[in-house]
């Protein structure tokens, strides 16, 4: 019996105190100590507190009286509600005052009615406020999308759902009409499909080659379709990705021939292309320009005297360089030799252009960096020497120039404050060499800070010139430019690797042994994935060895020994492998003379 005494009194003394339901109530409250069904929640509270000090009391007094037989004392509560429930009896004179003080209530000011609402909560119990909680959540959210419009402001509206990618934008539809009113007048489909054309190449070559640019980036006041051609659109152009991505993965692809046979000799070391042309430097002297689409020869360009090794075009000319020690620039349009630079004292093996800078390497270990005022002003700024072999290839940014040779390095030349054994574009400073190859390397290509190299030890090396440590196992190297870090290496072809090309997806490479290999890059750059996952397909077309390539999201462009230029065309494929409404394979033969 002590023991239910105790919890009584426990009971007393937690109610008792500020929590006290009653308080929410006012002083002067009677609290009965019998519970009515018309008191309210909090009175009933104080009842239950009443009738159990009632109760204990009378336990109490039956304890201390030794002469009374002993008795079975329960806690009883009766005539009353659970404590805490939430529904409210009302009782006669509550609505009476009720609306006296909802009357008064109305008459103060916003200010006063927020102090004394404040009041009233701070006199609440928890479930109370969890209540008003509950009745004020709906009250307080808003459908801004349908009440700008209602304000006139539609196109914030617009402005707004313009973020939302497609899944989101289809849910958005499904709200209600007016949002669906909104997109579809905001023609926020258009505005999806345009924003990814600004900022995916993949899209971007989709919209060309399929002739819907021609319906985006245009304003309301021109004839466009209605907002739902977009929105099938959208989805169609969604298969035509997954439709490519599996085509570079299982290697189907339709294929197109370019035969460039010469009289004289065999081999096609260099080309570049765009959409309407390629672009090829011969062994037999010669710069061919061929149309892309009939596959004709256009023009024939001569004046070197050695085979063309080397070339980069732009909208206004093409430069090349040549085994005659030469480089040459040429007028895009007309063909006409604007200038010819003789400065290397052996064949210039590569070169590159950008933004008014050329940097040639050549066969004599050097590397020449040259100011394009103008076609015909380009003058020679500085030698680079360092390189105990042949130097390759070279490629630069605005940060570095970085270089390969026969003598296994790769050589890195920073803009600005030199570092030990690379090279500064501003500053033409030796900063870096990078080791690790086994022998001679024969093409690189950089980009931000990585760089990728193909070398005679049969193998493909990926660096981080900017960070450094090895994360590669056996299979592909990285390099990173800053601390020379090789984080991968990439082995698969039997002779060496002679030309190479990476973007944000793949790695292409080509080699002596005529086949072209596609890696993962992704795969490649992480350390947790294995060698063997790193290859996604190996495409063995050439009857010799591969010179060169160029490839972009639709298509590989390689030339080869062979004296061909073939185009890997992994878009217009069909289901069964072949370019729907076209034939599987085109060959146009030019005879030079």
């Amino acid at each position: 019996m002590g023991a239910a005494v105790s919890a009584g009194v426990l009971c007393l003394v937690l109610w008792d105190g500020p929590l006290c339901p009653c308080r929410a109530y006012g002083a002067g409250v009677i609290v009965s100590s019998r519970l009515t069904g018309s008191a309210p929640p909090g009175i009933q509270a104080c009842n239950l507190r009443a009738q159990l000090l009632s109760n204990t009391s009378s336990v109490m007094d039956s304890q201390n009286d030794d002469l009374s037989p002993k008795k079975n004392t329960v806690l009883r509560i009766t005539n009353g509600t659970v404590p805490g429930s939430r529904k409210r009896v009302s009782e006669g004179n509550y609505e009476k005052e009720k609306d006296v003080c909802i009357q008064l209530f109305d008459q103060w000011s916003e200010a006063d009615q927020v102090e004394f609402v404040e009041h009233l909560i701070s006199r609440m119990c928890h479930y109370q406020h969890g209540h008003i909680n509950s009745y004020l959540k709906p009250m307080l959210q808003r459908d801004f999308i349908t009440a700008l419009p209602a304000q006139g402001l539609d196109h914030i509206a617009e402005n707004i759902l313009s973020y939302l990618d497609a899944r989101s934008l289809c849910w958005a539809e499904l709200v209600c009409k007016e949002w669906q009113r909104v997109i579809s007048e905001g023609m926020l489909w258009k505005k999806l499909i345009e924003r990814m054309v600004r900022t995916d190449p993949l899209w971007r070559g989709l919209s060309e080659r399929h002739q819907w640019e021609k319906y985006l980036f245009k304003n309301r006041t021109t004839e466009v379709p209605p907002n739902s051609y977009y929105h099938s659109l959208y989805p169609k152009i969604i298969q035509d990705i997954e439709t490519i991505e599996a085509n570079w993965r299982c290697g189907r692809h339709n294929l197109q021939r370019i035969q460039c046979r010469s009289e004289n000799s065999k081999g096609v070391y260099c080309l570049q292309y765009d959409d309407d042309k390629i672009i090829s430097g011969l062994r037999d002297n010669s710069i061919k320009i061929w149309d892309k689409q009939t596959l004709e020869c256009l023009k024939i360009l001569t004046g070197h005297t050695g085979s063309v090794l080397c070339l980069q075009y732009d909208e206004r000319v093409i430069v090349t360089g040549s085994s005659d020690s030469t480089v040459r620039v040429w007028d895009v349009s007309s063909g006409e030799v604007l200038n010819t630079l003789i400065h290397h004292n052996e064949a210039v093996l590569h070169l590159r252009f950008c933004n008014g800078l050329m940097v040639t390497c050549s066969k004599d270990r050097s590397i020449a960096v040259w100011d394009m005022a103008s076609p015909t002003d380009i003058s020679l700024r500085r030698v680079l020497v360092g390189h105990r072999a042949a130097v390759n290839v070279v490629d630069f940014d605005d940060k570095y120039i970085v270089s390969a040779s026969g003598d296994r390095t790769i050589k890195v030349h920073p803009f600005a404050a030199p570092r030990p054994e690379v090279w500064s574009t501003s500053t033409c400073e030796f900063v870096r060499t990078l080791n690790g190859h086994k022998r001679g390397i024969a093409c690189l290509q950089y980009r931000d800070r990585l760089v990728v190299s193909g070398s005679s030890d049969n193998t493909i090396r990926l660096l981080d010139i900017e960070c450094g440590a090895f994360f590669g196992g056996a299979g592909g190297r990285l390099w990173d430019i800053e601390c020379g870090a090789c984080l991968r290496v990439l082995e698969g072809h039997e002779e060496l690797v002679r030309c190479i090309r990476f973007d944000n997806k793949r790695i292409v490479s080509g080699a002596y042994d005529g086949k072209i290999k596609v890696w993962d890059l992704q795969a490649a750059l992480d350390p947790r994935a294995p060698a063997s996952t790193l290859c996604l397909r190996t495409l063995v077309e050439h009857s010799g060895r591969v010179f060169r390539l160029q490839f972009d999201e639709f298509q590989i462009i390689s030339s080869s020994h062979d004296d061909t230029i073939l185009i890997w065309d992994f878009l217009n494929v069909s289901s069964n492998g072949q370019p729907e409404g076209r034939s599987p394979s085109r060959t146009y033969t030019y005879i030079s003379r």
